[in-house]
């Protein structure tokens, strides 16, 4: 019988110790004191940023100096790596968690009162109090627009991105480039041509579903690129395992190439909807400014919430900037709503199955034993 210590102990692969953690801990505080020496002594300079900036260059040249007292040259290089990179993953988190907390710290006065995500702005004015009107107008817009944008990208991203993978030959290679070069189209372009085709061309007014069209034209060339890498990783033996055993091109597509790169797709995706849901030059060329609820995506001016937070912050007054920090807020929560549905809905592995198809096969497996037995016992009375 094996006991614990009959497996191989997992082994430590990092070289920090003691030593090294002395030296992080001096290397710190020395970089902070020089650097204060050199600021308020030695030389006029001032701002956080600076000082921070000035301080970490200093760290590095003393944690190498600490270091090479007592290891050799390749320690030295790799512990300065290891110190730099997670530095910079300390500078994205501080940043992110600036950008996500500064409108919630701003906008807290706002999303405290309910009205706010119940009511829209056509009662409420720059002076009324933060009791008065909401967001509710720019919610319903910005999820009725980016609905439409995704019933439109969704089939035709996943679509173009099939016929890049298993198509072959010029025309292919051209609508790649054209891809491509869509990918850095500015936004207020894909508003004018919307506007140009649809309103001016059309005869459309401007509504919710041209800011929806619009969106869809920014976040289409995102989902078709992000989804042409993912079937691109799909292993070629998949696709000749399943030629081979007599399936057509479109159903091994739909059967065998389409579920396995199920979670990227997911994820492209979600790629092309963070990039649609904040777009506000578009919207505002297309759908026009409001302070009514629009339910109607085909009639009238309908607004978003990236709208609605920049038409909010630059107002002088301070409860509107309140209410455009709160939007921000909401805006990121909405996201944030998206993409956990998105994975929850998608993001299952190839091959793993949800709770309703899991009772369907069940369902399908008992049926078709039924079937078998009532067959077998056909078959034994006609023997009989």
């Amino acid at each position: 019988m094996s006991t614990v210590d009959d497996y191989e102990r997992r082994r430590s692969t990092g070289t920090a110790d003691r030593g090294d953690v002395v030296a992080l801990i001096g290397a710190g505080a020395a970089a902070l004191a020089v650097t204060w020496l050199v600021f308020t002594r030695l030389a006029p300079f001032g701002g956080v940023i600076g000082f921070l900036a000035i301080a970490w260059v200093v760290f590095l040249v003393l944690y190498g100096l600490l270091t090479s007292f007592e290891e050799n040259a390749l320690t030295v290089r790799d512990r300065l790596a290891r110190v730099l990179v997670c530095s910079l993953a300390f500078v994205a988190l501080a940043g992110l968690i600036v950008i996500v907390g500064y409108p919630l710290v701003r906008g807290i006065t706002a999303l405290r009162h309910l009205n706010f995500f119940t009511e829209d702005m056509a009662t409420a004015g720059p002076l009324d109090p933060l009791t008065q009107g909401g967001i509710l107008h720019a919610v319903v817009g910005t999820l009725e627009q980016i609905a439409i944008a995704l019933a439109i990208v969704v089939p035709l991203g996943v679509t173009c991105a099939v016929f890049l993978n298993e198509a072959r030959g010029t025309f292919a290679r051209l609508v790649r480039t054209v891809t491509d070069a869509m990918t850095a189209l500015p936004s207020i372009i894909a508003g004018l041509f919307v506007y140009a085709a649809l309103i001016l061309a059309l005869g459309l007014e401007r509504s919710g579903l041209a800011a929806g069209c619009a969106i869809s034209v920014m976040m289409l060339p995102i989902v078709i690129r992000a989804a042409d890498v993912v079937l691109r990783m799909v292993p070629g033996s998949l696709r000749e395992a399943s030629l081979a055993l007599g399936a057509g091109q479109l159903r091994t597509v739909w059967h065998v190439v389409l579920p396995t790169a199920r979670s990227g797709l997911t994820t492209a995706v979600l790629l092309g909807t963070a990039r649609g849901i904040g777009e506000t030059s578009p919207v505002l060329i297309t759908a026009g400014f409001t302070a009514y609820l629009n339910t109607d995506p085909t009639s009238g001016p309908m607004i978003s919430l990236p709208l609605a937070t920049f038409s909010l912050v630059t107002s002088p007054e301070e409860a509107m900037k309140a209410r455009g920090f709160g939007a921000a807020a909401v805006l990121m929560l909405l996201v944030l709503v998206l993409f956990v549905l998105a994975r929850v809905l998608g993001g299952r592995p190839a091959g793993e199955l949800s709770r309703g198809q899991r009772a369907r096969r069940e369902r399908a497996s008992v049926s078709d034993r039924e079937r078998f037995i009532a067959r077998i016992n056909e078959r034994n009375g006609e023997n009989q």
